[in-house]
């Protein structure tokens, strides 16, 4: 509904607690922002592993009946929003599989650039797919692997893979989060009381009160066992690569990512904003939600009152009946309302997080002067996103992103602001804790870390103009 890069997939298991897939479902609950087209949740008792997943959100997947059903001290679970495969039912994961060693469970969130290349190999070879998922590659090469353990085969299956992936992988007794040598994607590490709890981000920790210990290092393996925890570093040393956009808008603003914490993050993006953007105005809104911290940022730094101009419906559900031709600009009216009274006669500013191919960009802004602003001056506290990612982000192609082939005054013409302004990437990168230590900022600069084969490039078919 909104023009958003979308999120990519949250995942999150527990070893050791008898309460495991409980705890599980208040961990996907938490992480419900990441992905809402699908869920499950694996347990082992064991013995044996029992999943439950279905199509929907958290909430209305998981009733008592079926997290009965999910017995053992161990879990895992995923919320799914497709990077890659279609939004089916059996591309739903924790992806569940008997083999040689037993039985496997696999929770992904990223995406392998090369899985298309690999699949039509393992194809050749008979490898048959139950799914469209590039993470059942990561099955079947576990599957065919000679390694004597789980861990040993998971590692020589991760050497053949190219790009992100968090991950976690369940047997009957043990649990594996292996993060790729990039770190594209985050993932941590916490304590409930003697039990091991994995997760995606820290506000997941915070539901089921367990205390942040650190996070799975880029190229870390940790295997969790009856005796431990057991850290490995398998995989040859890269420069590190965290997705500057879980700081930007994927990560809820109450976790820390990283290591460090989201929202003031963002607050200093709207503070360098306004550093680099400033405007005679008389007040700032922001776009809710996700707009809100660069958007109080931007106030404090110009001095400029912040007020709540947009009111967002937080109970819009995932469909709706549009009509054709009665209200137009249904799409954003529906989850966003104008009050007129704080914005007639003013000169606005309007803080978002980034703007993609424009057209919700256009209907806000005529939003908030249909309202009666006197001016709508748009600031963007990212810089232009200029290229699609391969790494975990269900993103457009090249030539729908606005900004790859308009320059800035174009843009601000075709979604009718006075003024447009976005955020520098030196000066996004100047106020981000660790920068330094680098950042994949691909979709703004084109700066890719993992390179792709011609036939990945065309099976992606994101570069298409």
């Amino acid at each position: 509904m909104f023009d958003k890069f979308h999120e990519e997939c949250g995942i999150f298991g527990v070893y050791g607690h008898k309460e495991a897939a409980n705890l599980t479902y208040l961990g996907l609950y938490a992480l419900q922002h990441r992905g809402q087209e699908g869920a499950g949740i694996v347990a082992s008792d064991g013995e044996r592993l029992h999943a439950e997943k279905a199509m929907g959100l958290v909430a209305d997947i998981f009733t008592e009946e079926r997290l009965r059903s999910l017995t053992g001290h161990i879990a895992i679970g995923h919320n799914r929003y497709s990077t890659t495969g279609s939004s089916h039912l059996k591309n739903v994961q924790p992806i569940l599989v008997n083999y040689a060693l037993g039985g496997l469970a696999l929770s992904h969130n990223g995406n392998l650039v090369n899985a298309g290349l690999l699949r039509d190999e393992l194809e050749a070879y008979g490898s048959i797919f139950q799914s469209t998922t590039d993470s059942e590659v990561i099955i079947h090469l576990i599957a065919q692997s000679r390694g004597r353990t789980l861990f040993e085969r998971a590692v020589e299956a991760l050497q053949r893979v190219q790009g992100a992936y968090s991950l976690l992988l369940l047997s009957e007794g043990e649990l594996l989060a292996i993060r790729d040598p990039y770190g594209f994607r985050p993932l941590c590490i916490g304590d409930l009381d003697g039990a091991y709890v994995i997760a995606s981000e820290t506000c997941a920790l915070d539901l089921i009160e367990a205390r942040y210990i650190r996070d799975v290092e880029p190229g870390e393996a940790v295997v969790i066992d009856g005796s431990g925890l057991h850290s490995y570093h398998p995989f040859p040393p890269a420069v590190r690569r965290p997705c500057i956009f879980e700081y930007i808008y994927f990560a809820r603003p109450d976790s820390r990512i990283y290591g460090y914490p989201v929202h003031p993050i963002r607050k200093a993006f709207g503070r360098q904003l306004a550093r680099e953007t400033g405007v005679e105005a008389d007040l700032v809104i922001p776009v809710p939600d996700s707009g809100v911290p660069a958007a109080l940022g931007y106030a404090e730094e110009s001095g400029l009152p912040f007020e709540h101009g947009l009111i967002r419906n937080h109970y819009v559900g995932r469909t709706f009946i549009e009509p054709q031709q009665t209200i137009r600009h249904f799409g954003v009216k529906i989850k966003l309302n104008p009050i007129r009274d704080v914005l007639e006669g003013k000169r606005v500013v309007i803080v978002d997080d980034s703007i993609v191919r424009g057209t919700t960009s256009k209907k806000i802004v005529k939003m908030v002067r249909d309202a009666g602003a006197k001016e709508v001056h748009l600031r963007i506290s990212s810089p232009p996103t200029t290229h699609p990612c391969f790494y975990g982000i269900d993103t457009p192609t090249r030539g729908e992103l606005i900004a790859s082939s308009h320059a800035v005054e174009e843009i601000r013409r075709y979604v009718t602001a006075d003024t447009l302004g976005y955020l520098s990437l030196e000066g996004m990168l100047k106020v981000v804790p660790h920068a330094a230590d680098g950042f994949c900022h691909a979709c703004f600069s084109g700066d890719y870390a993992v390179p792709f084969p011609w036939e990945a490039i065309q099976q992606l078919g994101l570069f298409e103009h």
